[in-house]
């Protein structure tokens, strides 16, 4: 995903892009049980996976995120023309605002009795913002 960082005092206020790697934790109370179908089990990692692969990578892999305010509504009108993959925020696109909005979008995809623990959004290979919830 590529962003910018409107109005930041550093490189990051220029259009670049990044290879994250997002971990997402989940809890639940039916790991402390043998019982049920799942036998201890959260939640299956194939259920977790699709979930984000739907809510988050659907919609911002290979995308450019950009907060929408005066300073970009133009490049926003010609980006949105021309691109499908353009991704218009009311925030502005850091790893830890990408983590909250992500939450959002998961949690309420999960089945009753699991819950988002923790998210983990890694920029690079030696830096990531992690939100626990």
């Amino acid at each position: 995903m590529a962003h910018a960082l409107v109005g930041y005092d550093g490189l990051c206020n220029q259009i670049h892009g990044h290879s994250y790697r997002f971990e997402v934790t989940v809890e639940s109370d039916a790991v402390q049980t043998e019982e049920g179908a799942k036998m201890g089990m959260a939640l299956d990692f194939g259920e977790i996976k699709s979930v984000v692969e739907r809510t988050v990578v659907a919609q911002f892999d290979h995308s450019l995120t950009l907060r929408r305010c005066a300073e970009t509504e133009e490049i926003l009108n010609v980006l949105c023309r021309h691109f499908e993959r353009i991704n218009a925020v009311e925030w502005q696109p850091t790893c830890e605002n990408l983590l909250a909005h992500f939450a959002g979008l998961i949690a309420p995809h999960l089945p009753e009795g699991v819950r988002l623990y923790s998210l983990r959004l890694h920029e690079t290979e030696h830096n990531c913002a992690e939100l626990v919830l």
